[in-house]
Formats: structure tokens, C-alpha cells, sequence
């Protein structure tokens, strides 16, 4: 390949410890030009496996460069990619270092937004027990900088499509109209990841009326009931569980149970309060005393469905550690369909 004589290998992560390592800090000024990446080596530092059935000691980032783009006035910039995982999700981040070689060229500070995708590949190099790639296994995918579940450990190759929204040069004149320009690139990297999958606190589960499975239909109400109960007994006791709808869609959940409330999002002394959105506030949950809570959720002509996610700390001293599970879809089943 171009620049630098890359021999098409994507490069490797470099493991950093600690929460949010390596996520603050990675900003950076940044002027592009969509042109093919060209991703540099990187030698990978792998930790030791913790032993199985250990949680994971908090969230471990590893970097990698992930490949050039450049210009056309001389500007390029070395894209950086950055997995962050712990406590059963991970996240993925993208940051630039920008350089000039063209004379009275001036930075612009950019916002990186963008996608990712993550395969598994065979192998895993001598620090990861080989996982074999199961036949048809769909890619991982989402927003950057956007928490997903961690897939366990294993050797993944990671890639970016990028956009950069460059706005205007800070020192440029107030009445310049300089444009501000939306910029793309795809860039990737090779990262191996140790992190042990913990198993997780607990366990979401969800029930219609009179135990029946749980379904929705536009026009109707429905009680749905939720149980959350603890898998182990290394969580706090502690979760909140979060119901949401889809916006706009005219849905409404709610409950008479005191530990759950309708989000107040707005800035005080609003009173709206979301209604397609529900946070239960849970405590006291054990091995055999699991919560249960009982929600109404209202249609009315436009079908959606209702999704949980549940939040919880696992106590490590003073340096707890979360994670947020993915509990049961209530799906939305049209009448006539």
C-alpha cells in the first residue's frame, strides 16, 4: 500500500488501564479530505488473562492507529481508534492527530462522529484462548463513542466510516462566511481483547397479563410485569431499570409503583415529563428476593415497542464499577398484519 510501504495488515492495540483511560483527551483539531486510509504498525501490549470466573477489575481501553487521511492543500491527519471494555459493554472512540505541509495552512476544530464494525477473526494470539468464529456470525455494530455489549474476549478487526464536521478556523474574521465542511473516511485497526465477559448481576424478565407472553397492539393498554432478579451475588442490591418507547409514536408508560417515574428532562421549573419513558429506582434485590414492578404501557395508532435496559454498580471498594444490561423487547404486533 501508499504511504510508508504498509504491507495491508491492519495495526494493533495498545491496552491502557483505568476508567475512561485514553476516552478524555483523544479531542483534536482536525482538517480532512475523504481519500483511502493508510493504516501504520503498531507492536501490541496484551495483559496477562485474569483467572476465569474473576469480574473484571474495571474498564481497560486499548488504542491503535487506524490509519491517514488527507487533504488537498497538504493537510493530513493520523486517525486514531480506541476500544474501551468493562463490566459486560464496550465502547468505541475515534480521535485525530492533524498536521500541514502547506504553507499559511491553518487548522479547523472538527466534531468526529460516525459507525463502526467489529468481526471476530480466527485465532487470538497466545494471551486469548483461540475462539472459533461461528458459521454466519452477524458483525457487531454502532455508534462511536456509543456504549454496546462487549463480545468477549478475542482478536476483532475494528473499522470506522468517519465524518468530520470542520468548522471554521477560530481566528478566522467574524464576517468571513467560511463554510463549515462535513468530511469522510473509513479507517481501521486489529485489537485482541482480554477482558473477561463477566457473567452478569442480574437477570431482566418481563410477563403480560396473566403470565401470558408479553405483546403490545396500537389502541390498547397493557400490564406488563417486570422481574429483575440477582444472578450472583457480587451486585450492590441496587438497579435501575429503564423502560423507553419509540419518540413520537404517541406511547405512554406509566406505573402506580412509587420507585418509578417519568423522566423531567427539561430544565427547571419545567414540568413536562417524557411519557413514552420510565426509570424505576430498585434496591434491596437479592438471590432469591427478586424486584418486580408492574407498568402500564398505552397505545394508541402508531405501533412501537417498548425496550429495557437496566443500570447497576458492582462494589469494588471505592472504585465501584457499573455496567447496563440489556433486558426483553416487548414487541409491537399490528392488528390485521
Amino acid at each position: 500500500m501508499a504511504d510508508g510501504g504498509m504491507d495491508g495488515r491492519l495495526p494493533r492495540g495498545r491496552v491502557r488501564r483505568g476508567r475512561y483511560a485514553a476516552v478524555a483527551g483523544l479531542a483534536g483539531t482536525l482538517l480532512l479530505w475523504p481519500v483511502g486510509s493508510s493504516p501504520a504498525t503498531a507492536s501490541g501490549l496484551v495483559p496477562a488473562p485474569p483467572s476465569p470466573g474473576t469480574l473484571a477489575e474495571g474498564p481497560a481501553t486499548q488504542c491503535a492507529p487506524a490509519g491517514t487521511v488527507r487533504g488537498r492543500l497538504g493537510q493530513y491527519a493520523e486517525v486514531t481508534l480506541c476500544v474501551t471494555a468493562g463490566g459486560g459493554s464496550m465502547t468505541v472512540t475515534a480521535a485525530a492527530d492533524c498536521r500541514t505541509t502547506a504553507a499559511g495552512a491553518r487548522a479547523r476544530v472538527c466534531r468526529t462522529a460516525g459507525d463502526w464494525t467489529l468481526h471476530r477473526e480466527p485465532g487470538g494470539g497466545p494471551a486469548v484462548t483461540p475462539i472459533p468464529v461461528p458459521a454466519g456470525e452477524a458483525p457487531a455494530t454502532g455508534a462511536l463513542a456509543g456504549r454496546t455489549d462487549y463480545p468477549g474476549p478475542g482478536t476483532y478487526r475494528v473499522e470506522a466510516d468517519v465524518r468530520i464536521t470542520a468548522d471554521p478556523p477560530a481566528d478566522a474574521p467574524a464576517d468571513s462566511h467560511a463554510p463549515a465542511e462535513t468530511l469522510r473516511g473509513r479507517v481501521g485497526a486489529v485489537f485482541t481483547l482480554t477482558e473477561p465477559k463477566p457473567q452478569p448481576a442480574y437477570r431482566t424478565e418481563v410477563a403480560g397479563p396473566d403470565g401470558r407472553a408479553a405483546a403490545l397492539a396500537p389502541g390498547t393498554a397493557t400490564l406488563l410485569t417486570y422481574t429483575v432478579t440477582a444472578t450472583g451475588e457480587h451486585g450492590d442490591g441496587s438497579a435501575r431499570l429503564g423502560l423507553i418507547g419509540e419518540a413520537g409514536s404517541g406511547m405512554e408508560v406509566t406505573s402506580a409503583d412509587a420507585r418509578c417515574v417519568n423522566p423531567l428532562p427539561g430544565r427547571y421549573p419545567s414540568t413536562t415529563r417524557t411519557r413514552h419513558a420510565l426509570d424505576c429506582t430498585l434496591t434491596d434485590i437479592q438471590p432469591g428476593r427478586p424486584a418486580t414492578v408492574t407498568v402500564r404501557a398505552t397505545m394508541r395508532d402508531v405501533c412501537s415497542t417498548l425496550v429495557a435496559k437496566l443500570g447497576h454498580w458492582t462494589p469494588r471498594g471505592q472504585n465501584p464499577t457499573g455496567g447496563m444490561l440489556d433486558g426483553p423487547t416487548v414487541p409491537c404486533e399490528p392488528s390485521g398484519d
